[in-house]
């Protein structure tokens, strides 16, 4: 059902049972797909496409102008993928020239007041707990979880399947299939219980344990660490994944926390 008191441009692509409610604002140049619903005083402004069957809370503003003084009014977007929530005051702002637009994927979850800045990446089933803020160009890989009030840097990437501690701050690229918490943000250990849940099978766990540990807990230098792990494990997804995200890192991989003795023992 679509509110006759919502103001929808009439330019926007508005997909089949689509829920808008009162005071909802759709511009133009807008695309909603099937079975979304856009609570009231939502704002998707132009340049937006968001998927099928989401759900947008009251006060998110998705597609507004980059806040960024270099932006000069190109012609960017945001897209949202499918089954994903955006709660309540989250704002999601397009890209500049950089990379032309900012994404969320599908079957995300961003809960109240988190920010997602010009030309953020962000994968599949990413979960932004309340409050998180993601400055401009950041990269969230798929099944990353980042906790509330964590506070991203520009250029920062956050690898899969990572889980990052609340009231963090990450100014260090974070491998995938980790942990991260304490300040400055640390390695603690591999993230067992997101893939336990992901059912990654306990060999592949294993080996992720393995090469971390030569990474992390054996005090090598990265180069060194790097060349152990390319001698040691044969080609498999997950070292190809490790060994190319460390490899093209831009600010660095974050360190192990001097205070943690085994790989593990450490509880959020």
């Amino acid at each position: 059902m679509i509110s006759p008191l919502a103001h929808i441009h009439p330019d926007a692509k508005i997909g089949n049972n689509v829920t808008i409610d009162p005071f909802a604002v759709i511009n133009n140049n807008v695309t909603i797909g099937d079975d979304t619903h856009i609570m009231s005083n939502a704002v998707i402004a132009s340049g937006t496409t968001i998927g099928k069957s989401c759900k947008i809370f009251p006060g998110a503003v998705i597609g507004a102008i980059p806040q960024d003084l270099k932006f000069v009014g190109e012609d960017t977007t945001v897209e949202i993928g499918d089954h994903t929530t955006l709660r309540e005051c989250v704002t999601v702002n397009r890209g500049t020239k950089d990379r032309w637009k900012t994404v969320v994927g599908s079957h995300c979850l961003l809960m109240a007041y988190a920010h997602v800045a010009h030309d953020c990446i962000l994968g599949n089933y990413v979960i932004l707990a309340n409050g998180v803020q993601l400055a401009g160009h950041v990269t969230v890989d798929d099944h990353a979880i980042l906790g509330g009030l964590a506070g991203v840097h520009q250029f920062t990437r956050v690898g899969a399947h990572t889980y990052v501690a609340g009231h963090t701050v990450i100014r260090k690229d974070v491998p995938p299939y980790v942990k991260a918490a304490r300040e400055p943000l640390s390695y603690m250990g591999i993230n067992i219980v997101g893939l336990q849940r992901s059912k990654m099978p306990k060999e592949t766990i294993a080996e992720i344990s393995n090469i971390y540990h030569i990474l992390f807990v054996e005090k090598h230098t990265t180069s060194a660490a790097l060349a152990l792990i390319e001698k040691n494990f044969d080609s498999s997804p997950v070292k190809e994944q490790i060994v190319q995200f460390i490899n093209t890192s831009r600010t660095g991989i974050i360190k192990r926390h001097s205070k943690i003795g085994n790989d593990d023992d450490f509880s959020f």
